[in-house]
């Protein structure tokens, strides 16, 4: 999985001689447009798989991601990352697509697994990965309509200036406006470090935790 994406220099080459004029075809209507329109229209998504308990493999989802990142282009999708809970049986997908749809079909048209789920999620700033720790994707759902992006993003300042206390590295976090779901990826020893986190810091409790592996 990976991340996402000129103006011509015209009037550069305009200027450049107040003698000889140049004149220059300007770049096509249809060529500008579609950058412009793929650059725009591009959102982020989380989708998710639950295939059941001990019935998919971290092996078996990197050859499934292989797959789509394979069919990708044709439906303007960018994955970038993926998270596995073997024992759980469930999978997350971290993309760019121009819409949900988009994903569905390249999932379905690379391997047959539909997500359970998909949101379109904000993320963010990215923290760096340390060595020596466990996983961690903690969700919390809120319920439609009762979070926003500054408010989690207010909550995950107040998880960093804990997060020391108990041994908990944060990676990321990435949040649906309209569902009201949360995700949050993390580092530590154990799940109960990453719950003792939340609490302190704001009382936010998670749903459920999950121990992944990602994958890219």
């Amino acid at each position: 999985m990976r991340s996402f994406f000129l103006p011509g220099i015209i009037i550069a080459a305009l200027f450049a001689s107040c003698e000889q004029p140049v004149k220059t075809s300007p770049p096509t209507a249809s060529a500008t447009t579609s950058t412009v329109a793929d650059t725009s229209s591009r959102s982020l998504f989380i989708d998710e798989h639950d295939l059941g308990p001990g019935k998919v493999s971290f092996a078996d989802v990197m050859a499934a991601h292989q797959k789509d990142l394979a069919t990708e282009g044709k439906y303007g999708v960018q994955f970038l990352k993926f998270w596995v809970d073997e024992k759980k049986g469930k999978v997350y997908c971290l993309s760019t697509a121009r819409d949900a749809q988009s994903i569905t079909k390249t999932h379905g048209e690379a391997h047959g697994l539909l997500p359970a789920e998909i949101y379109k999620v904000t993320e963010g700033e990215q923290a760096n990965l340390v060595a020596g720790k466990h996983l961690y994707i903690d969700v919390h759902q809120l319920g439609a309509g009762k979070v926003t992006a500054a408010a989690v993003a207010d909550a995950h300042k107040k998880d960093l200036s804990v997060q020391n206390k108990y041994g908990v590295n944060f990676i990321n976090y990435w949040v649906d406006e309209k569902k009201g779901t949360i995700f949050c990826l993390s580092q530590a020893s154990d799940s109960s470090a990453v719950i003792s986190t939340h609490k302190e810091a704001h009382g936010l409790l998670p749903a459920y935790v999950l121990e992944v592996k990602q994958g890219e």
